[in-house]
């Protein structure tokens, strides 16, 4: 599977968090603009979300924007008595414990779904080009059945898809980046392409960017890892950043977040690409040459 000109196998890289706060979002547009990127996803309930929407004109057309659905952490765009009764999101650990025990309260979900998907849409005047979660949060069980309805009512499967996460357990071993947490979310993603499949919604058959956000990681090697092996449809997620005031109140994520923007940035990650033989693609790219 390559392209015409034979410059190498397509990927699907995508930067999580726009929205969340001005450094991280200035990062990602950045990269998207320089073509280091090919998806961008967006949070409607980061604080930084209103103002940075109106930057992304210049990306549209160069990457897929996508909406970044979140259930954790950071304040809801509505009144959730019961999953945000303080008027703040649970911790990713209890809204995986409540999603396990069946004890979420999805009708507050959906409403909120709802709502996030309509930020979007008001502050960009467009559909979003995909769905995902924060911190992966749209496979859980009946959240991911929410997602899919949500999906299936609002955005056309011919242009349109949302993320897998799952991965065979066997290549996440072989990578060794993260395995124990990428074992875990895979195993909570299980099911989760037949799901898709099943409802005719689109999605990548590939995932691959978890990682441990440790400040001694190295961001070249961990991408080393990451990209080797590529095949069929596959979407590598990254949080590039820069760090700011706002970051440091809303999220414990800082110096991994510029480290992997001075990575993507630098004349290291075209390298790397083209010695693997690879190439940025967006989700339509992956799914025209599957097919061919």
């Amino acid at each position: 599977m390559t392209d015409a000109s034979g410059k190498g196998y397509p990927i699907l890289l995508c930067a999580d968090d726009y929205g969340l706060s001005p450094g991280v979002s200035c990062a990602i547009l950045r990269l998207a603009l320089d073509g280091r990127i090919s998806a961008l996803s967006c949070m409607t309930v980061g604080p930084s979300w209103p103002e940075d929407a109106a930057a992304l004109e210049p990306a549209y057309g160069r990457v897929d924007v996508g909406l970044h659905l979140c259930l954790t952490a950071l304040p809801p765009l509505g009144t959730m008595p019961v999953l945000a009764p303080e008027g703040r999101l649970p911790g990713l650990g209890a809204l995986i414990r409540a999603a396990l025990l069946r004890r979420l309260p999805l009708g507050e979900i959906a409403a909120e779904l709802e709502r996030q998907f309509d930020a979007f849409v008001a502050a960009t005047g467009r559909l979003p080009d995909f769905l995902d979660g924060h911190q992966h949060v749209h496979q859980l069980p009946g959240i991911r059945g929410l997602v899919l309805d949500l999906f299936r009512r609002r955005l056309d499967p011919a242009r349109h898809y949302v993320r897998n996460c799952y991965e065979p357990p066997g290549a996440i071993l072989r990578r060794g980046v993260a395995p124990a947490r990428t074992l875990v979310l895979s195993a909570l993603a299980a099911g989760f392409p037949t799901d898709a499949a099943r409802t005719g919604v689109p999605c990548n058959d590939g995932f691959r960017g978890v990682h441990a956000f440790d400040p001694a990681d190295d961001p070249a090697s961990r991408f080393d890892r990451l990209l080797s092996g590529v095949r069929g449809r596959v979407l590598v997620n990254c949080h590039p950043g820069l760090v700011d005031d706002l970051l440091r109140a809303v999220d414990p994520v800082h110096a991994p977040r510029e480290a992997e923007y001075r990575f993507l940035s630098g004349g290291a990650f075209p390298r790397l690409l083209a010695a693997r033989g690879l190439r940025l693609a967006r989700f339509a790219d992956l799914m025209r040459e599957s097919s061919d």
